[in-house]
């Protein structure tokens, strides 16, 4: 199932079943929207990922950064990173989603990807560092891009174009039964910053 109206849909679950996932649209304004894009730019300490694939050691295209209230450890594709303390702009950005979702959050990982080469495949965010069942805020700035869901079991997909600007939300039992991913693209030459606000569990 294809959602491309990009109407905001905060009150819908857009899962039909095993899951919570809402869209609530463009929650910044143009403006604000490019400050963040350029800021977060400029002033994150990016890293190309790693990862530990049958033995192998690969760094990404895609870049990343990991930020927290403590510098927790996150492990994931067989490597720990180590939380670096918050910005001023991440603090800002993080304050907005709690008042906006009602959620807490005490971490975010950053994705920044240069053009639509970059994606990421299929993946859950079910890594035993994060609360169980926690929401998951996620936040875009920059090029528009396809993002979409697939049921682990009975292989049903949905998916949707996360605006600039705007926010996803990810909760209950969605990393359990569904996968997501960042299709590539060619058509798209713009970066897109992605922030994913989570909940370590101390």
């Amino acid at each position: 199932m294809d959602l491309f109206s990009n109407e905001k849909t905060e009150d819908i679950n857009l899962l039909p079943q095993d899951g919570i996932v809402n869209y609530y649209g463009k929650l910044f304004s143009r403006d604000e929207a490019n400050y963040y894009l350029e800021v977060l730019f400029n002033t994150i300490e990016w890293k190309n990922d790693e990862a530990i694939i049958l033995g192998k050691h690969i760094l990404t295209k895609r870049k990343v950064a990991w930020y927290g209230n403590k510098p927790f450890k996150y492990t994931y594709s067989n490597t720990t990173k180590l939380a670096l303390p918050w910005t001023e702009e991440l603090l800002v950005l993080k304050t907005r989603m709690e008042q906006h979702t009602g959620e807490t959050f005490n971490s975010c990982l950053l994705n920044l990807y240069h053009s639509g080469d970059e994606g990421m495949a299929w993946h859950s965010d079910g890594e035993k560092d994060l609360k169980k069942n926690g929401a998951i805020g996620s936040v875009s700035f920059g090029a528009e891009r396809k993002f979409s869901f697939k049921h682990k079991q009975n292989k049903t997909t949905v998916s949707l174009i996360l605006e600039h600007g705007s926010l996803l939300v990810m909760k209950g039992s969605t990393q359990t039964h569904w996968l997501h991913r960042l299709p590539p693209t060619k058509t798209i030459n713009k970066p897109r910053i992605n922030l994913t606000f989570r909940t370590i569990i101390e």
